[in-house]
């Protein structure tokens, strides 16, 4: 139509981007993420749908790299963005600036998200773990050093294997910053030697039970990774039974509860002495049964033919399985009784290195360095106050109050400036002259 002003493609396309930017600004936008795709310069290209409708976005390098949920397929957000027009292709995307989980908390998306990054690095897979030792000597415990966990597992331990040393390295277990205490602890264990501390056969990492934000600082990264390269055994247990976090995926065993851990690490020491009384009494029915076999088969031969020369031949051979099977007999009651003394060994052991008793004598070593501060100070202080006497003595013989006894005195303006000449004064003016017992003040004329 003639006078009708026709756009080029470029112009119209402009202007549809000037006008939703102008009219839409940044919104708030919620909805299910699909064909996510991420470019090896780190921007993510990704649609967001609902049931009825979709739109193309776009999260820039920038954005992608400090935004603490990370969008992927499946997960339901809320994005925070500008709605523009991709003039190359005329399509209309949302640029994003902000991701926050829908539907679920943040700190489960953060739980899901580190989950599936670990997981595609290989810290779940099970032939990495690492079996636990069958008769461990030293345990380390890496928990808060006031917590009931630790109390339950000193208990677990002393009453299954009271042989064994625990070894504690306390850590914070809640709160910020407490996820680099843990992982430093971890760490400082995997290279004992080059820290100090003393050598454990396995690691037990744990905290009582709490809410998601109580036991968060198990699921932090660097907890997960010291844990992955922790060149000892690792048994991971955070909270109850219902609880699960990160560091239950990497370490080598989860247990339920801090007991349970306890348990899984340590053998039961009544039961393995009940399980060498089974086999002494074991192996004495097998002696004792091929004894009654050889003896019955000597009277059958002797009822034979052959009952002389037999009796002649077996004679040493049944005397000598006699004493083998007393000197096994004895042996067995040797070994049990061996077995015995290194338990009541261990628990004497055990008796010296207790926590409590390592606690006592720090206490002690602490009340006496206390006693020798509270000396030295006594002492500095004495020797103060005869400085400070001996300072006071020279100001009072030196100072202004001892010329006034002498008969002398100051002159002073109203203002307190000292007079030193008779030039210094005018006619009229008041002065005020210091005496030994009072001041005299004076008009000059």
């Amino acid at each position: 139509m003639a006078g009708t002003q026709t756009l080029s493609v470029t112009r119209l396309v402009r202007k549809m981007r000037n006008l939703l930017e102008i009219e839409l600004g940044e919104v708030w936008v919620e909805g299910e993420v699909s064909n996510m795709r991420r470019q090896a310069s780190g921007h993510l290209y990704f649609t967001l749908k609902d049931d009825s409708a979709q739109m193309s976005c776009v999260m820039f390098r920038g954005n992608a790299s400090r935004a603490k949920v990370q969008p992927d397929n499946g997960m339901h957000v809320r994005l925070f963005g500008e709605v523009s027009v991709y003039e190359a292709r005329g399509s209309v995307q949302l640029i994003v600036r902000q991701v926050e989980a829908a539907g679920e908390g943040e700190l489960q998306a953060r739980f899901e998200a580190l989950k599936r990054k670990l997981d595609a690095e290989g810290l779940f897979a099970q032939e990495g773990k690492r079996a636990l030792p069958n008769f461990p000597k030293k345990v380390g415990l890496v928990t808060s050093g006031t917590g009931a966990a630790l109390q339950d597992m000193l208990n677990v331990l002393g009453r299954r294997a009271p042989w064994v040393q625990p070894v504690l390295y306390p850590v914070q277990v809640q709160g910020v910053g407490a996820e680099v205490g843990i992982a430093n602890a971890i760490e400082a264990w995997s290279t004992w030697h080059e820290n100090g501390l003393p050598e454990v056969d396995v690691i037990i990492v744990g905290r009582g039970g709490g809410s998601l934000e109580d036991l968060w600082n198990f699921n932090e990264e660097v907890v997960a990774r010291a844990i992955a390269a922790c060149s000892i055994p690792v048994v991971s247990a955070v909270g109850h039974e219902i609880d699960f976090t990160i560091a239950d995926f990497v370490a080598d065993m989860r247990a339920p509860t801090p007991s349970a851990a306890a348990e899984l690490v340590v053998p039961d020491g009544t039961e393995l002495i009940r399980k060498l009384q089974r086999y002494h009494s074991g192996m004495q029915r097998a002696v004792e049964g091929r004894v009654r076999q050889h003896e019955a088969l000597l009277v059958s031969m002797r009822r034979g033919s052959l009952s002389m020369s037999v009796d002649r031949v077996l004679r040493e051979p049944l005397q000598r399985l006699l004493q083998a099977g007393k000197d096994l007999e004895d042996s067995l009651e040797r070994g049990l009784l061996a077995k015995t003394q290194q338990v009541e060994l261990m628990k004497q052991r055990y008796a010296t290195v207790h926590p409590e008793v390592l606690i006592d004598g720090r206490l002690e070593r602490l009340e006496h360095r206390r006693v020798q501060l509270e000396q030295v100070l006594r002492r500095r202080i004495e020797k103060a106050e005869q400085l400070l006497q001996r300072q006071g003595s020279l100001l009072r013989a030196l100072g202004p109050e001892s010329a006034f006894e002498r008969g002398f005195s100051i002159t002073v303006t109203e203002e307190g400036r000292l007079v030193r000449s008779i030039e210094a004064v005018e006619s009229g003016e008041v002065l005020v002259t210091k005496l030994r017992d009072g001041s005299l003040r004076s008009v000059i004329e």
